[in-house]
């Protein structure tokens, strides 16, 4: 079996660490190194200082063999990434012609002035290897110190992907030799993990030594990543996909997607195999439901519109609910819920409509029904289906949550074809 090839990363800015900008590169990276077999032991977050990316670097180089830098490129003051390594690598600045052509196109593409700032971004490490920034004015670096390779990107993170893709992550592929790695993911939603760990504990107690498996809980459920390293005696993909195979059997109701795919898109996919349109009655959710679906690109193709309908006289006058309804029950109730998801389908003409109602906070709760009662349902030709909610969250989460619930309602309860 090939050697593990470790690496690190280390970020750059004040603003990473004043909480002003969140690190989503770290994440990416780790997820891209991942895919080619490296694995990130480390992610160190550190101030614009030369003193402490210095120090950061001296440790980075001892423990691994990639060591991946974002940020400090910049053309102001405060970047003082490319000084602090010239120094370090006990070097020169010196123009970079390349770089420089690359800066000057972008400001004439723009039809902007350069001004010396910039030009000065062509200026580069005299032994550092230039990676060119297709994207930006900041050309990335690449040193080789002890056997390590030392990567210097920038922090936008458009251009830092774009480098990675381009150049480094081939140029590491070429320069080590990786295992194989494989990745198969299983999305699932409507067990806590602790429930789903107990489930299908005796099947991860039989995983063969060279396949891993992690937990991955988020808002929408938890992501099960079973990640299979070559040990030269089996087809890798073909032993992995047993294993998903046995997987499936034990949870088969849970599971939404498999890859990466979001619920969303999951429902997209099962209304447009099923040939289905949908609808959209919406109070406590403010149009969110609607947003989440039509945020996968072709759902055109079955999502049909929405109704934000957060006062009683819209819900009356757009969605038909009965007058008598509201009196009685109330527009957080089943009986309204279930209007509603039947109104929005018959007013614009879909397979399914579906509708929530409820309190998600802070306040309008009341002893009978306090802050985070919630009702949802789910309309067809065939059948009407209410759920009650209860949550004890802040207003976003109670709000994040009724979407999740009412998307997997859709996916419990869609008709498996269309009838004629």
């Amino acid at each position: 079996m090939e050697k593990e090839i470790s690496a690190e990363i280390i970020t750059i800015g004040d603003e990473l660490l004043y909480g002003q900008v969140i690190d989503t590169n770290s994440a990416w990276i780790g997820q891209e190194l991942g895919k080619i077999g490296i694995r990130v032991k480390q992610i160190t977050s550190i101030s614009d200082n030369p003193d402490a990316i210095c120090e950061a670097l001296t440790q980075a180089i001892s423990r691994a063999k990639v060591i991946l830098i974002t940020g400090g490129l910049g053309p102001t003051k405060d970047d003082l990434t490319k000084h602090t390594l010239a120094q370090y690598f006990n070097t020169h600045l010196q123009l970079h012609q390349p770089s420089l052509d690359d800066v000057e196109a972008i400001f004439k593409r723009y039809n902007r002035p350069m001004l010396e700032v910039n030009r000065q971004q062509a200026f580069l490490p005299a032994s550092c290897t230039p990676i060119r920034n297709s994207l930006g004015t900041a050309p990335g670096m690449l040193f080789e110190e002890q056997g390590a390779l030392i990567v210097s990107m920038p922090g936008v993170p458009f251009e830092m992907k774009q480098m990675m893709t381009d150049t480094i992550l081939p140029r590491l592929q070429q320069h080590f030799q990786l295992p194989q790695i494989i990745h198969k993911v299983v999305q699932t939603i409507g067990i806590g993990e602790s429930f789903l760990s107990e489930a299908i504990s005796d099947w991860e107690d039989y995983l063969p030594p060279n396949l891993k498996l992690a937990y991955l809980p988020h808002l929408a459920g938890v992501r099960l990543r079973l990640t299979g390293r070559s040990d030269g005696h089996h087809d890798l993909e073909t032993q992995l996909q047993l294993e998903v195979d046995k997987l499936t059997h034990l949870i088969s109701e849970h599971i939404f997607a498999y890859g990466e795919v979001t619920l969303e898109e999951a429902i997209g996919q099962l209304l447009k195999d099923r040939n289905l349109t949908i609808s959209t009655a919406e109070s406590c959710t403010g149009g969110l439901v609607a947003h989440k679906l039509t945020s996968v690109p072709g759902s055109s193709a079955y999502f049909m519109g929405s109704v934000v309908a957060y006062s009683n006289a819209v819900k009356q006058a757009q969605l038909g609910v009965p007058p008598q309804t509201l009196d009685a029950h109330g527009a957080v109730s089943e009986e309204t819920v279930c209007a509603m998801a039947q109104g929005v389908r018959q007013l614009l003409n879909t397979d399914v409509g579906i509708a929530t109602s409820g309190i998600a906070g802070p306040d309008g709760g009341t002893p009978e029904k306090p802050v985070g009662t919630i009702w949802i349902a789910y309309a067809d030709a065939h059948q009407t289906i209410a759920k009650k909610l209860s949550y004890n969250k802040t207003r976003l989460l109670n709000i994040e949550y009724t979407v999740l619930q009412v998307l997997d309602l859709v996916r419990q309860s869609l008709p498996k074809r269309v009838e004629e």
